[in-house]
């Protein structure tokens, strides 16, 4: 990981702070305008070969707005609120450049996905920041139904398994798009990065237990 330190020390300025709440805002006014005045706004901001191919090179980025396609505000509400807190906590740990970087990497794996096949959303791309979260913060519990306290690394496997079981399954150029869109989790975890991030979580971490006790 020697090379994103040293992109940071060039280029840390471009890190983009609150990123999360961007997209969260985004999504929100996304799904107002599809569900109260405009539809086809939906297939308009999607990402796909075809209208990448026709020069409507906006769906480069306007996919990661999409929200759930779902007229239950509460679901919408839930899910994007979900995604807001899990990026912003891993901005908090890796700062605003790693994880603008860490963002961008799904963004180009939705990308080659939609190369492959012809088109792509945004859900791998979210999957990689649960994946993140879930291997940084294994321990910490989040209440299922409202109700259940679960810890997060068993919400990670369970879904690591659901997704393994979708590739399995999937025609082969499909199977390469979901590698693809989980492309910042494979570069960030893959060897060589694991023991870096672990330290950065570690160092991380002694930081909030110092400041912790010199504000009791």
């Amino acid at each position: 990981m020697n090379w994103l330190y040293k992109l940071e020390r060039r280029f840390g300025r471009f890190g983009i702070p609150n990123l999360m709440l961007y997209v969260a805002a985004g999504q929100a006014i996304v799904w107002l305008v599809i569900m109260f005045a405009y539809y086809p706004l939906y297939f308009l901001l999607s990402l796909n070969r075809s209208g990448l191919f026709a020069g409507q090179v906006w769906r480069l980025v306007s996919f990661v707005f999409l929200p759930p396609l779902t007229t239950n505000p509460i679901y919408v509400a839930l899910e994007i609120y979900l995604l807001y807190w899990l990026g912003s906590a891993l901005e908090r740990t890796w700062g605003s450049f790693k994880f603008t970087v860490y963002f961008l990497l799904g963004i180009v794996g939705a990308w080659l996905g939609c190369l492959i096949t012809g088109s792509a959303g945004n859900t791998a791309l979210y999957y990689s920041l649960f994946f993140a979260f879930a291997y940084l913060y294994p321990e910490t519990q989040l209440l299922l139904f409202f109700v259940v306290p679960v810890k997060v690394k068993w919400l990670g496997w369970i879904s690591a398994v659901l997704y393994l079981l979708q590739w399995i399954v999937a025609p082969l150029g499909q199977k390469l798009a979901m590698l693809a869109g989980l492309l910042g989790f494979w570069i960030f975890f893959g060897k060589g990065g694991i023991g870096r991030l672990r330290q950065k979580v570690t160092d991380y971490r002694r930081r909030k237990a110092w400041q912790n006790q010199w504000r009791q």
